[in-house]
């Protein structure tokens, strides 16, 4: 069976059943491929077994880089290129410098962090998201776990799935098309359905 290809998607109405059916079935040695969720669930990273995102090292990289980079250009401008006595301060007056470098490190770490997240996570403008269950962008939260990454069979997945209270299960399966979908077809088909439940793709 070829991965990222063949999901079991469990479909749960209640946040804290869905924490409770993560912890339960990953206890299970079932690899849970990933969950989505209309609004953000507190805890559930640590349940999915997530690492601490590195994100917050970018940043301070990214801002010490701003301030960097705003100290010394005011310093160059102010002191060295083109010096000038205004209001009897010295040319290099580093009080006069905080509030270009205090705006200069937020904009470098706000815009450095939001690239670097589109980036390692493969986001682009002509992306398409790959929807498991439209519902998830409404009031349903979706579990989808990838066959091929299991050893249990899809009936025993089934069987889990069922036991930890999942209101709906069923087979998704992508071709290679859909792994690749067309960006214009995407659109087209998002204006024509938007997001109701009778739009969703059931294989």
């Amino acid at each position: 069976m070829e991965s990222n290809k063949h999901f079991l998607v469990g479909i749960f109405n209640d946040h804290d059943l869905l924490l409770h059916a993560v912890k339960k079935i990953r206890a299970k040695g079932v690899k849970i491929h990933e969950v989505f969720t209309p609004y953000p669930v507190h805890h559930l990273e640590h349940a999915l077994g997530y690492k601490r995102s590195w994100m917050p090292i970018a940043a301070f990289l990214f801002g010490i880089t701003g301030t960097t980079c705003a100290i010394s250009m005011q310093v160059l401008m102010m002191g060295v290129d083109w010096p000038m006595i205004i209001g009897g301060k010295p040319f290099i007056s580093i009080p006069d410098f905080v509030p270009v470098s205090f705006e200069s490190t937020v904009l470098f770490a706000a815009y450095g962090m939001s690239f670097t997240f589109f980036i390692i996570r493969g986001l682009a403008p002509h992306k398409v998201p790959r929807v498991f269950d439209r519902r998830s962008t409404d009031d349903k939260h979706v579990m989808a776990i990838d066959l091929a990454s299991n050893t249990l069979s899809e009936g025993d997945i089934k069987a889990l799935l069922a036991e930890v209270h999942a209101e709906e299960v069923y087979r998704k399966d992508f071709t290679d098309q859909d792994n690749h979908p067309s960006f214009i077809s995407y659109v087209v088909d998002l204006f024509t359905n938007g997001v109701t439940s009778s739009s969703r793709k059931l294989n």
